[in-house]
């Protein structure tokens, strides 16, 4: 009898051991595929996420927006920096095609961004992303009450304009000519953001600039709408430079300025969709 119980005894023990094993095993394999991602969801692989900084040169009219999208591109790839070189188009597009280092070229105009591709210097052939539309800068309140682009021939009227080198001068010369009329401003800028700053210090009346401008200007200016501006609408182009640096990264930048997010971005700013 009593050797009978110890067998008894012995088996009990061997089958909880078993058990207790099992259990175990589950819990190892249940630890295990929670922690391969969220919700069963797989973490990206460490090759595969995005890093580095990603130098975009853009127009001085997509600061405002561009700098918003930076923002966002950081926030969706931790790890990664964007940084932005904001100027005139053809002074960027001098730039790289005299060597400046650079992934993404966003230009105000198509002819600024073929000072580029007629050097081979993009990869691919670039795409509009958004277009543009000018409008009158005044002081705030408008003392002198300008209604229409005629209104800046006025006499006595002290004017800024975009160099004409500049997409935007180029689009103001645009609708000058289309309306017939002859405007001798009191000086060029070599950008959109440089003519707007003149009517903000009250160093001129008004400027022609972009809408967006006006728009990101806030209370410092008035904007003016005008109908020859309709003639004079600027394509925006992006494009993936030869020379890119991070290429990977510079190629999901472009993804998202041409995403849903990104065009919802651009046009609070008050961009056009293309």
């Amino acid at each position: 009898m009593l050797i009978r119980s110890m067998r008894r005894t012995r088996r009990m023990l061997q089958l909880t051991g078993a058990g207790s094993a099992l259990l175990m095993a589950l819990g190892a394999c249940s630890s295990s595929a929670g922690s391969s991602g969220t919700a069963g969801k797989p973490e990206e692989p460490a090759s595969a996420r995005l890093s580095g900084t990603v130098t975009v040169f853009a127009a001085a009219s997509l600061t405002e927006s561009f700098t918003a999208l930076g923002k966002e591109f950081e926030k969706q790839h931790p790890g990664t920096r964007v940084s932005l070189d904001f100027a005139g188009s053809d002074t960027l597009a001098a730039n790289i095609t005299s060597g400046a280092p650079a992934d993404v070229f966003a230009a105000a105009s198509p002819r600024t961004m073929a000072m580029v591709t007629g050097k081979k210097d993009t990869i691919g052939t670039p795409v509009t992303f958004v277009r543009n539309q000018l409008e009158i800068a005044t002081v705030p309140g408008n003392p002198h009450g300008v209604s229409s682009l005629k209104d800046l021939t006025r006499s006595g009227l002290k004017v800024v304009l975009c160099d004409k080198t500049v997409p935007c001068g180029a689009a103001a010369q645009k609708a000058l000519d289309a309306s017939g009329l002859k405007l001798t401003p009191v000086s060029y800028e070599q950008d959109v953001k440089g003519a707007l700053t003149k009517v903000e210090l009250k160093e001129a009346d008004a400027a022609v600039v972009y809408r967006t401008d006006v728009k990101a200007a806030g209370d410092g200016v008035e904007g003016v709408e005008f109908a020859e501006s309709s003639k004079a609408i600027n394509d925006y182009p992006i494009a993936l430079l030869k020379n890119a640096q991070n290429t990977r990264a510079a190629k999901a930048f472009i993804t998202l300025v041409r995403s849903a997010e990104g065009r919802k971005i651009l046009n609070q700013s008050g961009f056009l969709t293309p």
